[in-house]
Formats: structure tokens, C-alpha cells, sequence
């Protein structure tokens, strides 16, 4: 895989109108590299990690992608839980967003896939760890990339998530 490049998710496929199919086998157990790879960085509040504002947030920072036709091919967002109260998600975009958060992520990911309900997320950030500590790496920042929205992954029948540890 190229530094910066992610599997393809084909739209033409989706069934839903909204969200492309997730093929776990191109993600689970890929390491994945990027450098400067570019992100819209928005915020939103929780209560106990459960986003209060995320349908808001969403709207407004995927409005301002579509107005700066800055859509990226990679479907991606990576979400890091900052504390019960807070969480930092990134989009990835192919260029620049005004009046947007822009950062840019550099480093080294190793990545795994789960499927199953969101209640299961202390057990997956924990068999993240695991699964890294098995690479004899070590990790350096914990991210998640929830695959699709909860609409579609009802419609699909799966609840695909995809842990991603940037390791040293």
C-alpha cells in the first residue's frame, strides 16, 4: 500500500444511497501510512462517550466540504474519545477547507476490524492493544473509524468499526 492511500470503497455499490459497503478484509490487520494526510478536525460533546452534538457537527463540517468540493475518495473518519465529555473526529479531504480545522496526520497505523454493537468498544480498544502489543509495537495514539452511519449499518447488517493505533 502507498503512504497515504486507503482500500477503495465503490459508492456504486451502496444499496442505501448513503454509504458505501465496508469490505473488512481490505482493512483488518493492514498497516497503513501517512504523511501529512489532510483532515477537516472538528469537536463534539459527550455525555459518558455518547456524542450529544454529532448529527449537528456533521452536518455543518460536511456542508462546508461539499461547498469546497473537497470530498476525499477514502471515506474516512477517524474518531479519538478525548474524555467522557469530548471527542476529536477527522475527516479526510483532498484539499483545503475555509474556515474549517485543518490538520494534517503523519505517522505509522496499524489497523483492525470489528463488527458488533458500540458496547463492545472497551473490549475493542482493549483487543486493539493486544493486537498491537502482538506486533511488538507500541502504540502512540488510539483512533476509531466507524464505517458507516447507523442507518446503514442496520441496512447492511453489520456494525463495522476499524481501530487504527499509530505505533512507533
Amino acid at each position: 500500500m502507498k503512504t497515504n492511500e486507503l482500500p477503495k470503497r465503490d459508492m456504486s455499490k451502496s444499496t442505501t444511497g448513503c454509504c458505501p459497503p465496508f469490505e473488512p478484509a481490505d482493512w483488518n490487520g493492514q498497516t497503513f501510512v501517512f504523511d501529512k494526510k489532510l483532515f477537516v478536525k472538528f469537536k463534539t460533546h459527550s455525555f459518558l462517550h455518547i456524542p450529544v452534538n454529532m448529527n449537528a457537527a456533521m452536518m455543518k463540517n460536511m456542508g462546508a466540504i461539499d461547498k469546497a468540493k473537497a470530498h476525499s475518495d477514502d471515506y474516512l473518519m477517524l474518531s479519538d474519545e478525548v474524555s467522557p465529555w469530548k471527542a476529536e473526529h477527522y475527516i479526510a479531504v483532498a484539499q483545503d477547507v475555509p474556515g474549517a480545522e485543518m490538520v494534517k496526520l503523519s505517522g505509522k497505523y496499524l489497523a483492525k476490524v470489528f463488527d458488533g454493537p458500540y458496547s463492545n468498544m472497551r473490549k475493542w480498544y482493549q483487543e486493539l492493544l493486544d493486537y498491537v502489543k502482538s506486533k511488538d509495537a507500541k502504540v502512540v495514539k488510539v483512533y476509531f473509524n466507524y464505517t458507516m452511519c447507523p442507518r446503514c449499518s442496520k441496512a447492511y447488517g453489520h456494525n463495522y468499526v476499524v481501530g487504527f493505533a499509530q505505533v512507533e
